[in-house]
């Protein structure tokens, strides 16, 4: 089912609207998307540009390779996507979705500059933010309630 979903940065100031037809997404593992993110991967939902609209201030992008460029915010710093110069589709950042719930992985990519040890986290214990005294008493302090 085709919808339009929406996303953007963490200060807002970059916003976009995408129309979305299925809930494949991907993890990429290359060094480039490591660096560019700070993530041991970055998880993407590829587009076409033309189903892209930027419905705030338009992105800054960085040409991240000879063949590529990133759309990021200049504001926060947010990475919004990534995109090869020569093509018609682009990445979106799942994380960067408003609800990126709806979205699954369906691959990896640049398996060979995989962190191995990052691949499965499933066994590792968890803890839940409002858990976790020193960061609820900061939130509390600022914002007065937990952040959404």
């Amino acid at each position: 089912m085709t919808e339009t979903m929406t996303g953007g940065c963490q200060c807002r100031r970059v916003r976009y609207a995408v129309r979305i037809a299925d809930d494949e997404a991907y993890l990429c593992h290359c060094n480039y998307c490591r660096r560019a993110t700070g993530g041991v991967s970055i998880a993407f939902k590829n587009v076409t540009q033309a189903d892209v609209e930027w419905t705030a201030s338009p992105p800054d992008y960085y040409q991240s390779s000879p063949i590529a460029k990133r759309p990021f915010c200049a504001t926060c710093g947010t990475p919004i996507g990534f995109q090869f110069l020569d093509s018609a589709n682009m990445d979106l950042t799942v994380g960067s979705f408003d609800d990126p719930t709806r979205f699954r992985p369906t691959s990896n990519f640049s398996i060979e500059t995989a962190l191995e040890a990052w691949m499965d986290v499933t066994h590792l214990p968890g803890k839940r933010l409002d858990e976790h005294a020193p960061a609820v008493d900061r939130w509390k302090k600022a914002l007065g309630k937990l952040p959404d």
